[in-house]
């Protein structure tokens, strides 16, 4: 289970595109901001697609140069100097008397500074004014040319402004221009700017980004991906359209047409009343279609299709090819809201009867048969099944509310809203899926109707069971002594007694009593359900009978609708082949699993196959691939409901591996606060190992040690001692050795060794030699200590974690240059960067690379090093040698990547640990241990 709340979304009010446009923007970004910082950036795409918002923060980011603007519109496109006059309109006299005298009277009648007009043989003259200007403004520092809605820039204007780009070289003039292309139009040229010039198309924002985009607005997810989808991920569009749906009186109805404002119906209508009668008829049959085919609309009636078709083309409102697309879907949303509502019901019938999916006859038959048909029921019943089995579980949702609202037959009404309400929990719509519960609640006296409406509304809070807690109580009172009803919701009390309370035992009691009360009832499914809880609870908790339990539930009939369940025993198969390190039976099982469920449509079930797959590639060292899963993971996650601390878990364990460790925290910090935020205590261990793991890697051994003790405190008190689950236990120790505390790090080592020698894990077992052999190192025993390592070494290498393995020959090589043994330190060290090189793990890459180039430029021994740095953290070191070096604080982020605040802050520690106060003296005090010098 991985829902809860979304959790905080954007701020500001949604009205103002200015303050949410940047949302989804940090790519294009840092890909314009790189190119700004050494020439010009062109800005494109259609109207609203958020260029001057994006053109605004960048200008706001340059320092240290002239700003030169000119914003423009299509009301004065006519008029000539505008741009020009805009430009250079705080240039003053002391400028232009420069110039000789035709040209400073060529340039000033252009600027209108003078009454005479700009004749035709001052043209070479105005040129060369504009380009002496232009050299002496840049004379006296950079100069950056902001051109919002180039498209509008008066005709001179263009041209000297052209003239001038194709003249700059050697100057430090760059531009920043913002231009609109049409729909399906060529990209504009970028004569306007100096080279050298990159373009940049501003892309539609995602579905995800449009739901942070109006996240004020509350509006429930099927709405939300209306909007995307009429938007065309158009900001603009979207923040319009967001504003009529504020402003709309009564419940929204997800199946109803969008309110398009007055302002986007305008735009689009004097587009589409420019088409014939026939031409709109035929568009409106290919609106209301699934799939328009030339073929479709000539059987639902309108012979005259093809001649139609092109003359839209010609107009530029559909696209060309086989389908029938609309060049932006708010002109079909348009045309279609705008329509009588007898053209519509007419359209509908034609369809109806020539599509042959039946599923979209269904959909056809309800909007033209108002009121309550048993014949229309039924059909819209089995198209929900139907869309149920390819995969369309929100399809199924839709369709079964209209079957229920369309029965006569009072009896069957709840049933079919029930099941509508499982469909939309299948796809992710919770909100949706609480409102019919809610619904049925009001009014269902049937203890098995409210039971099941009960449980609708327990699994569409997922992780955030904390606030359904007056939930329980009243399902079960409803339940009675009923086996059949009671048996699902003990199997939910195993969850609460776990995510909630946070006792692994209690909830593997609650999911056995579930059990024992299914298999009574006959209730297969559950049985197996809370057979895998059961035997999950029963791993974490280092129980020797989970195997037995587990094959219980892999045994015997299994019930279809679970055996890709995310908590059945299929999925769980795949933890327990990791438990005995075979991770490509692990990788193999999830492969098959998550094909099946992306055809299944199970939102919540594909989730946490990905989740799981990016855990595998990371043990299995594919880094990149890693990294892919979890992006994979967030973006379900912010397209749906689902918790998003699951999906920050997966960012920052992935970041760490093989992204950015600055990123990998931010991502780590937020899957804690959205676990709190949730009160989830399964996941909020995961997100806080991600935390210390993190920190440990950026050389913050205390944060670390703090973090993964609060780890080892969950764990404790929820009975968890399974220690191939979550294997935070040697960062731990790590990290306490760092910190001083080896006496405490050897505790850790020795309980942990004792479970997994218990449990027979040897993957664990071999990532805990290479710990304890930093505790024999920090107790003083360095040859005792490079025996241990080299074993954990030859262990590793034999394993399948690569990942480790390179760790492992990461600390040998510390350790050899410690003990003043370059060569073999090099070797080492040179091993392991083989080893995260192939990985791709770039962070790792970036570890061992610091401590070869300190071999390389014959840094201070770790040896000498322990006189008077030996309270520096392996960052702080990493960095007061490289600043002893002369390195700048941006180089040593660069070459440490991390951010020059992490090198500033690292530096401010050192000197407050060293007891001195500037470089030079940490200069000095290098330079002292490179002569072995401690004066």
């Amino acid at each position: 289970m991985v829902r809860g709340r979304a959790g905080p979304q954007a701020a500001g009010p949604v009205g103002e595109l200015s303050a949410h446009a940047l949302v989804g923007r940090g790519p294009l970004l840092e890909a314009a901001r790189a190119q700004l910082a050494a020439g010009s950036v062109l800005l494109t795409g259609p109207a609203g697609i958020g260029k001057s918002t994006l053109l605004s923060a960048l200008a706001a980011e340059v320092t240290g140069h002239r700003i030169l603007r000119c914003s423009l519109s299509q009301t004065e496109h006519h008029l000539p100097f505008l741009g020009l006059i805009d430009l250079l309109a705080d240039t003053g006299d002391e400028i232009l008397h420069t110039l000789p005298a035709p040209q400073r009277a060529a340039l000033e009648s252009a600027l209108l500074r003078r009454t005479d007009p700009v004749g035709e043989r001052d043209g070479l003259s105005l040129r060369m004014a504009v380009l002496a200007t232009f050299r002496a403004l840049c004379a006296s520092g950079p100069v950056l040319i902001v051109v919002d809605d180039a498209q509008w820039l008066d005709a001179p204007s263009a041209e000297l402004l052209a003239f001038i780009a194709r003249r700059a070289r050697g100057l430090p003039l760059r531009a920043l221009v913002g231009q609109r292309t049409g729909a399906g139009g060529s990209r504009p040229e970028p004569r306007l700017c100096p080279p050298p010039v990159r373009a940049f198309d501003v892309p539609p924002m995602t579905a995800a980004e449009v739901t942070r985009l109006l996240g004020e607005l509350e509006l429930p997810r099927a709405v939300l991906a209306k909007v995307h989808r009429a938007s065309g991920g158009n900001p603009f569009f979207a923040v319009e359209l967001g504003r009529a749906l504020a402003e709309h009186d009564g419940p929204l109805d997800p199946a109803a047409p969008l309110p398009v404002p007055d302002g986007l119906r305008s735009l689009m209508l004097g587009r589409l009343l420019a088409l014939s009668s026939g031409a709109r008829r035929t568009l409106l049959t290919a609106c209301a279609a699934a799939r328009p085919t030339l073929a479709l609309l000539r059987g639902a009636g309108r012979p005259d299709a093809d001649a139609d078709l092109a003359e839209a083309r010609e107009a530029g409102i559909v696209a060309p090819g086989e389908v029938v697309r609309f060049t932006h879907p708010l002109l079909a949303a348009v045309l279609y809201a705008e329509a009588p509502e007898r053209d519509r019901l007419t359209v509908h019938a034609a369809l109806a009867d020539v599509v042959t999916d039946p599923v979209e006859r269904a959909r056809h038959l309800a909007l033209v048969a108002p009121g309550r048909d048993a014949e229309v029921a039924a059909t819209l019943s089995e198209a929900a099944a139907a869309a149920r089995r390819r995969g369309a579980p929100a399809a199924a949702a839709r369709l079964g509310l209209l079957a229920a609202d369309r029965t006569p037959r009072a009896e069957e009404e709840t049933g079919l809203r029930l099941t509508a309400a499982e469909d939309a929990l299948a796809s992710g719509e919770y909100a949706l899926a609480r409102g019919i519960a809610e619904e049925v609640l009001a009014h269902a006296s049937i203890p098995a109707e409210r039971v099941r409406a009960w449980i609708v509304l327990l699994d569409s809070g997922g992780q955030a069971l904390a606030e359904l807690d007056d939930v329980f109580p009243r399902a079960l009172a409803d339940a009675r002594d009923d086996p059949a009803l009671l048996a699902p919701l003990r199997y939910r009390l195993a969850w609460r007694a776990w995510l909630v309370k946070g006792s692994a035992p209690r909830a593997r009691d609650e999911a056995a009593t579930a059990a024992r009360l299914a298999a009574e009832a006959g209730d297969r499914r559950t049985e197996v359900l809370a057979l895998t809880k059961q035997a999950l609870a029963e791993f974490h908790t280092g129980r020797l009978e989970a195997e037995r339990t587990l094959e219980r539930a892999l045994s015997g009939p299994q019930d279809p609708a679970i055996r890709f369940d995310h908590n059945g025993p299929v999925y769980l198969r795949h933890r327990h082949h990791l438990l005995h390190d075979r991770l490509e039976e692990a990788r193999a099982e999830l492969r098959s699993l998550t094909y099946a469920v992306r055809q299944r449509g199970a939102v919540e079930d594909l989730f946490m196959c990905l989740y799981g797959s990016a855990q595998v590639e990371i043990f299995r060292g594919r880094c990149d691939r890693a990294l892919d899963l979890a992006e994979q993971c967030l973006r379900l996650a912010e397209d749906s409901e689902l918790s998003r601390g699951p999906a920050w878990c997966a960012v920052a364990f992935a970041e760490a591996a093989g992204g950015a460790l600055e990123r990998a925290l931010a991502a780590a910090e937020r899957a804690v606060a959205h676990s709190e935020d949730d009160g989830d205590l399964l996941f909020l261990p995961h997100s806080l190992h991600a935390a210390g793991h993190i920190r440990l890697l950026r050389g913050d051994a205390a944060g670390a040690a703090d973090a993964l003790r609060r780890v080892r405190r969950l764990e404790r008190g929820q009975g968890l001692v399974e220690p191939a689950m979550r294997r935070w236990h040697a960062d731990l120790a790590e990290a306490l050795v760092a910190t001083g505390a080896s006496g405490e790090a050897a505790e850790v080592i020795e309980e942990t060794r004792r479970d997994a020698v218990r449990l027979g894990r040897r993957g664990v077992l071999a990532v805990l030699d290479r710990a304890s052999a930093l505790v024999t190192a920090a107790r003083g025993d360095l040859d005792g200590a490079v025996e241990g390592l080299t074993r954990a070494v030859e262990t590793l290498a034999a394993s399948p974690y690569p990942l480790e393995e390179g760790r492992a020959r990461l600390e040998l090589g510390r350790l050899r240059v410690r003990m003043d043994a370059p060569a073999p330190a090099r070797e080492s060290l040179r091993a392991a960067h083989r080893v995260f090189t192939r990985a791709k793990a770039a962070p790792w890459v970036a570890a061992v690379t610091a401590e070869l180039d300190h071999l390389d430029v014959g840094a201070p021994r770790p040896a000498a090093e322990a006189d008077a740095l030996h309270a520096l953290t392996g960052v702080e070191r990493r960095v007061a040698i490289l600043v002893a070096d002369g390195a700048t604080n941006r180089e040593i982020a660069t070459r440490l990547f991390v951010s020059v605040k992490t090198v500033e802050a690292a530096l401010t520690r050192t000197y407050r640990k060293l007891g001195i106060r500037s470089r030079v003296d940490l200069a000095r005090l290098a330079a002292a241990h490179r002569t072995g010098d401690t004066t």
